[in-house]
């Protein structure tokens, strides 16, 4: 029996942004589906691949979803060439804006909006996975760094803090930092004796079961969310979750409870005074880096032209067979290379060379 071609589905990108741009909730895709929200999250994620019936329903969905995107489409078209048509005649005078109206935020202060609201508890919360303040403070620059470089794919994010938030533990939780030399110097650690108790019970842990208690427990996402931040199935996070409590718990008896586990996050993690830089110094750090990369990949590339050019120019155009060693030939004695002549050579040389080339003359007979 010959099984049929899966149904063409478009990418993970385009699956969200067609469900986007029908003004349509992840939850009410979920119900026209018959699927739980967190799996079409994971189908937006590209996670996870839709099978079967699902895969054939989904696929419908998306169809019906792209056509009516492509009629609005079409629609704002027609609109704007009437609106082009009508440009000709005279047009009214705007009516003043109310005070009301929200204003319009350029890109850098938009940045600076979600730097000044979301980056202090960052920075509290990677001092949880990582136990030092100016890393927790550098990896949390690095971050808006990297979105300041990429905003407006930032700024359409559905979840700009958790877009920099997964950056930033990425960051922290590089197996990289270890080699710097800031790892070799240890910082004090917090003043209270219960606060040290619990980061180094953190510390104990996994990066990977650390960071999936910091998301749930001390951030406060739910289990598919930290799944998904994480990169991670849902039953494998809830593992994972379950082992980072276990271990808590038999260290800290009194966190066994989730909500007293909390607790003592938010209060470890504000006991600390954690300052976080200014948005404009961030910025412009993040814009001196770009500006650093692009002169070193301008200088490789220049570096790399005249190299190739200097081997152009000097390599070979032609093939030169190489000579052969030369062979002893019995019977044949080595040739020589004459050597310097002495004093006595030199003068038999020039006595040769004075005389006739025919030789002596001839002797004759004389009567005496």
């Amino acid at each position: 029996m010959t099984r049929s071609p899966a149904t063409p589905l478009p990418p993970p990108k385009a699956r969200r942004r067609l469900r986007e741009s029908a003004a349509l909730t992840q939850p009410q895709l979920a119900t026209r589906v018959g699927v739980t929200p967190a799996t079409v999250r994971a189908w937006e994620s590209g996670r996870t691949t839709p099978r079967g019936r699902k895969r054939e329903a989904y696929a419908k969905l998306l169809k019906t979803l792209a056509e009516e995107e492509a009629a609005r489409l079409a629609k704002q078209e027609q609109e704007r060439e009437r609106e082009r048509e009508q440009e000709a005649l005279p047009e009214p005078k705007p009516e003043p804006k109310s005070k009301s109206e929200p204003v319009a935020l350029t890109p850098a202060q938009a940045f600076d909006a979600l730097y000044a609201f979301s980056a202090p508890a960052l920075v509290r919360q990677t001092f949880l996975l990582t136990g030092r303040r100016e890393q927790a403070r550098e990896s949390v620059e690095r971050a808006f760094q990297t979105a300041w470089e990429r905003w407006p794919e930032v700024a359409r994010d559905r979840d700009p803090v958790g877009w920099v938030r997964a950056t930033a533990y990425e960051y922290a939780l590089s197996p990289w930092q270890r080699f710097r030399p800031r790892h070799r110097h240890p910082e004090p650690p917090p003043a209270d004796p219960g606060d040290r108790t619990l980061l180094n019970t953190l510390l104990r842990l996994p990066p990977r079961h650390r960071r999936t208690l910091v998301l749930y427990d001390g951030v406060g996402l739910d289990l598919p969310e930290t799944a998904a931040e994480t990169e991670a199935s849902t039953p494998a996070t809830a593992n994972r979750l379950l082992h980072a409590r276990e271990a808590v718990a038999g260290r800290l008896p009194a966190l066994a409870d989730p909500r007293v586990l909390h607790r003592r996050l938010a209060e470890l993690a504000s006991n600390e005074r954690l300052r976080a830089a200014e948005p404009p110094a961030v910025r412009g750090g993040g814009e001196r880096r770009a500006r650093f990369r692009t002169r070193a990949a301008i200088a490789f590339t220049v570096a790399l032209v005249g190299t190739t050019a200097l081997t152009a120019r000097t390599a070979p155009t032609h093939y030169e067979p190489p000579v052969s060693p030369g062979q002893a030939v019995r019977g044949v004695p080595h040739k020589v290379a004459p050597g310097s002549l002495s004093d006595e050579e030199l003068e038999l040389r020039q006595k040769l060379r004075d005389q006739m080339q025919d030789g002596p003359e001839r002797l004759s007979p004389r009567l005496e």
